[in-house]
């Protein structure tokens, strides 16, 4: 999932000569951004599915290597191309993609309360699996390209993970930066790292060309029914094969459908193909290639120029996975499920250019850790998978509900179109948790944690929001109170922000009871965030007039943007209202937030409510607020 290329207008416009004039731009930089990821797996997949088979303990019989060849090429066509790029890329919610795209969508379809929260919490479990993916995919990606000094030069072996190390802290040490400056290299790299793939797969092809067998799927449902226990493990392995592929959905909205099914179809999955039965022939004519059989491919006069080309490409991958994080946690802060962070714009031009030091932070100490403790690609690889599996069978359940009920399908239609690949990505779940006793309870360690973050962040937050509109006063009230005993009034304008458009700001109450006097003009601001990416400059501006000097305004974003007052409120000057932002001052609540025994949660869930609310960002910058004209009331509230 990537970030390294802003939304561009023309891919969800009308202009169809501006799309034709881009689509050829779009298609080149959707390789190197949406295809990093699954485009780097030809250097560990095939080998770990093979290892898993049993092809390291001598088990390396014909069936054996086109049965694994023939589950990846099938898994790359019906998991990929079927599901993600036929189908959900059709499941757009207004022009953008994603997992919290999809349970937007799918929660404005839905009319019970009970149903839509249970899509939350599904859009909850995949959003918090991915921060998994978002660690180990930088970790096994960057170790399998280095990996490649173990074959050219085996003495270097030792100096493997340390190498690595330095890479990944490069990496992250330029993400606040932002991409834009290098993102226009990142499609040309991984353009000339497809075609390798395709040219080296297609040079050994004729060391067995036999190897197409594997297109038969037969050879694939019989290595499963003969295998057992062996066959789902060597399942889960083949996975690793198709990771990367929810980032195709992802990415929607920055590419378009059109440039990345495009680009999948013509040139991504032939290139992946050839690559995969190269290393297939390769190990049928050749059994000791099994030791890392993508770099055996190379020759050797070309095997440096090779690993540093790889190296750049799992860079590539990484820097794809990295913004994803940002973005999604973007997201999750917009619609709630997040406490507010400090994100902060790379660029003035590309909208997706964000930067968020605390996860960054985050995400590098756990990457090393991960290195650090398993060593070697075929270690990760043990961990790898169970987070995006999840995620992918996520997908699946809620693009059920998107192709019934938005799409208006009956249900046996829609049950037919995606109960199989349902019960494709729960073969390939199950297959993966196989793995937990080896490392794959890191993903799902991971996963649980920010689960149970966003379920306590939401929870406490809707006590919160109870409490308050409990305890504050309509603002018809307050308004009547006032016309019969009326304050002195300053000159200027003030801007009350609250969550509650109906109920007098908690702010106003303090400023009156304190100060005693009123603003001339006085605004009730209150933001509203839409189960939609974006909303048009028409529609962000709601403004009534409260009579007496009061006004109510309401601000609605999307939840892909940042909300910015000041902008917004430009608009408002359009539509007839007067003010002068250096006249003008605005008062936050600044609550201080204390455990109530009656708060409905556990002891544990207070204290972690609490914690995350007290290292949250302030509102003052996260809304972007001149910070000399804003005026903070504390308050004491419990929960």
């Amino acid at each position: 999932m990537a970030r390294a290329l802003s939304e561009t207008p023309a891919v969800n416009g009308t202009d169809s000569e501006a799309q034709r004039r881009t689509f050829w731009p779009l298609t080149l930089g959707c390789m190197g951004v949406v295809y990093g990821d699954i485009g780097t797996s030809p250097l560990y997949a095939f080998r770990v599915a093979l290892d898993a088979a049993g092809g390291s303990q001598g088990d390396l019989s014909r069936g054996t290597v086109i049965g694994v060849l023939s589950m990846i090429l099938w898994a790359l066509f019906l998991v990929v191309t079927a599901k993600y790029v036929l189908i959900l890329l059709r499941a757009d919610n207004k022009g953008e993609g994603g997992t919290l795209s999809l349970m937007a969508l799918a929660q404005r379809a839905l009319k019970s309360a009970r149903a839509q929260y249970v899509v939350v919490v599904l859009g909850m479990i995949a959003a918090s699996l991915f921060y998994g993916d978002a660690l180990l995919t930088p970790a096994i990606s960057v170790l399998s390209a280095v990996e490649g000094l173990e074959v050219a030069a085996p003495q270097l072996q030792g100096y493997v993970v340390p190498l690595t190390v330095l890479i990944l802290i490069a990496l992250f040490a330029v993400q606040s930066r932002g991409t834009a400056h290098v993102a226009a290299f990142f499609g040309p790299v991984m353009t000339l790292w497809f075609i390798t793939l395709g040219v080296s797969g297609l040079t050994h092809i004729a060391d067995d060309p036999g190897v197409f067998a594997a297109f038969n799927p037969a050879h694939a449902v019989g290595f499963l029914a003969t295998h057992g226990t062996i066959g789902l493990v060597t399942l889960g392995a083949v996975f690793l094969a198709v990771t990367g592929a929810e980032a195709l959905y992802a990415d929607l909205g920055h590419f378009g459908r059109k440039p990345i099914q495009t680009a999948w179809l013509y040139f991504v999955l032939p290139a992946l193909a050839l690559n995969y039965l190269g290393q297939g022939a390769l190990v049928l004519s050749d059994p000791t290639a099994i030791a890392n059989p993508f770099y055996r491919m190379v020759p050797s006069w070309a095997l440096y120029p090779m690993i540093a080309l790889a190296t750049a490409a799992t860079v590539i991958a990484s820097q794809a996975v990295i913004t994803g994080a940002f973005s999604l946690t973007n997201q999750a802060v917009q619609l709630g499920l997040l406490p507010r962070l400090q994100i902060r714009r790379t660029s003035e031009t590309q909208a997706g250019q964000i930067y968020i030091p605390r996860i960054r932070g985050l995400l590098l100490v756990g990457t090393i850790l991960l290195v650090v403790l398993f060593q070697s690609s075929n270690g990760l690889a043990s961990a790898y998978g169970v987070a995006v599996a999840g995620t992918m069978l996520v997908d699946g359940v809620m693009a059920f509900i998107v192709v019934w009920r938005v799409w208006k399908w009956a249900l046996w239609a829609a049950m037919a179109l995606m109960v199989p690949f349902v019960v494709i990505d729960f073969a390939f779940f199950g297959s993966n948790l196989l793995k937990v006793l080896h490392g794959g309870w890191v993903p799902l360690l991971i996963g649980v944690c920010l689960l149970v973050v966003m379920l306590t962040w939401r929870r406490g937050a809707n006590i919160l929001a109870a409490k308050t509109r409990r305890l504050e006063t309509p603002i018809d009230l307050l308004l009547k109170s006032l016309a019969k005993s009326k304050p002195p009034r300053v000159p200027g304008t003030a801007v009350f922000l609250t969550a509650a458009p109906e109920s007098a700001p908690t702010a106003l109450l303090h400023s009156l009871k304190h100060y005693k006097v009123l603003h001339e003009s006085n605004v009730i601001l209150t933001i509203i965030t839409e189960n939609v990416p974006r909303v048009a400059p028409q529609d962000r501006v709601v403004m009534e007039s409260l009579g007496d000097g009061f006004m109510r305004v309401i601000l609605h974003f999307g939840f892909m943007e940042t909300p910015n007052i000041p902008k917004a409120l430009a608009i408002a000057r359009k539509l007839g209202w007067t003010f002068d932002i250096m006249s003008t001052s605005f008062f936050l609540s600044r609550r201080s937030v204390r455990p109530d025994a009656r708060s409905g949660m556990p002891a544990w869930q207070d204290r972690l409510f609490i914690f995350l609310a007290q290292n949250a960002d302030d509102a003052s910058s996260y809304f972007q607020l001149p910070t000399d004209r804003v005026v903070e009331i504390g308050t004491q509230v419990t929960v």
